[in-house]
């Protein structure tokens, strides 16, 4: 299948063409290197202290629920955020405006950015949120039903930390062979979708006295027959079942009383040092890999310019979309959102080039930058 889309990209010229040389290094960026086109967003490229970004997001749903951060500065280094909201867009915004700061704080001690950092960091914004919920739930009881899949990439000094709540992935390219060499796809993230058989076998190991805690449902396995992933922000109805009531929505009530958390805001968390080999890494949204697989997403990376790499991504998502239901790119393009989401998610993308020389200089180098997608197109 990757012949053809890349056959595809290559036709709709401009940005799009195949650079005789792969990854050569972008022109540093400007203010119109962002861009919009009806439900798609982009950042072409973007310089940061571990090297260069390209960002896209394309909105599907009515509102907007997917939401991405990148931050770059001392003390942190580069930070990624990926934040995929379902039920809503409440709980992907408020993770997005917040996780930066909590991070910030974790990292203040003289360890720096480490696991538990990061860690400690996701247990804050997920107790701030739980907070706000609360405050909320007797005038707006649907703020307990959101929640929100958390992708976040750092790379402090030369190690790659990535931490992941829900089914948003990770994955590395990095070349194999001598010379130009091979380029292969290393996924990073672990995902925490009931559909997998390893994460329904520890849903049930965690509650042995549940015999529901997974269910089919219409062919596809949900936690308590509700929601595919088992990790999250928010979901506070299927944490406390102070929650849990006659306010929210009858499809989101569990009809057994429990009395400990059934979805959990423990991300799973690896970290690498970076490796020569190492060229870049994709973050993106479960949206786009319906549609590519890994290693298809690293050879459009590698085999084209760095600038619209994201953008690039999407695309070709969507070109393999419209190519499932029969219909015209073109044809995709002109459904508006909410109608769009018969078609495809929210998808969010972003990838980030390695330069190991201003990851050698250490995180005090490069340009302090900082760029957050739109909240709705």
């Amino acid at each position: 299948m990757l012949g053809p889309l890349l056959r595809f990209l290559s036709a709709c010229g401009g940005a799009w063409q195949t650079s005789p040389t792969p990854h050569a290094p972008a022109p540093p960026a400007d203010s119109s290197a962002e861009g919009r086109d009806g439900l798609l967003w982009w950042r072409d490229i973007a310089r940061c202290a571990a090297g260069d970004l390209s960002a896209a997001l394309v909105q599907a749903n009515q509102v907007l629920e997917d939401q991405c951060r990148l931050h770059s500065a001392p003390p942190l280094g580069t930070v990624l955020g990926l934040f995929d909201g379902h039920a809503g867009h409440r709980a992907s915004r408020f993770a997005c405006d917040h996780f930066v700061t909590h991070l910030r704080d974790a990292a203040s001690g003289p360890q720096g950015v480490t696991e538990d950092a990061i860690r400690n960091a996701f247990a804050a914004t997920e107790g701030a949120f739980i907070a706000e919920v609360s405050r909320q739930f007797e005038t707006q009881p649907d703020v307990a039903t959101v929640g929100a899949c958390c992708l976040v990439g750092v790379v402090h000094d030369r190690t790659l930390f990535v931490a992941n709540l829900g089914d948003s992935r990770a994955v590395l390219g990095k070349k194999v062979g001598r010379g130009n060499g091979q380029i292969v796809a290393e996924q990073l993230s672990s995902e925490h979708n009931a559909n997998m058989e390893d994460v329904r076998q520890e849903l049930m190991a965690e509650h042995p006295d549940d015999p529901q805690i997974v269910a089919l449902k219409h062919g596809v396995w949900r936690v308590k027959g509700i929601i595919q992933v088992s990790r999250s922000l928010g979901d506070a109805y299927l944490k406390d079942s102070k929650f849990n009531t006659e306010l929210i929505k009858p499809k989101f009530r569990v009809s057994e009383p429990f009395s400990r958390p059934i979805m959990s805001a423990d991300p799973s968390i690896v970290s690498r040092s970076l490796q020569p080999s190492d060229c870049f890494i994709i973050f993106a949204s479960d949206g786009l890999w319906e549609h590519l697989s890994n290693q298809e997403a690293v050879e459009i990376v590698h085999s084209n310019q760095r600038a619209g790499s994201a953008k690039r991504l999407i695309k070709a998502a969507l070109q393999e979309a419209a190519r499932k239901r029969e219909m015209r790119y073109s044809d995709l393009m002109r459904i508006d959102k909410k109608v769009r989401r018969h078609f495809h998610d929210d998808i969010t993308v972003i990838v980030l080039f390695f330069n190991h020389d201003l990851l050698a200089k250490g995180n005090a180098h490069g340009q302090p930058i900082s760029i957050r997608c739109p909240l709705d197109n």
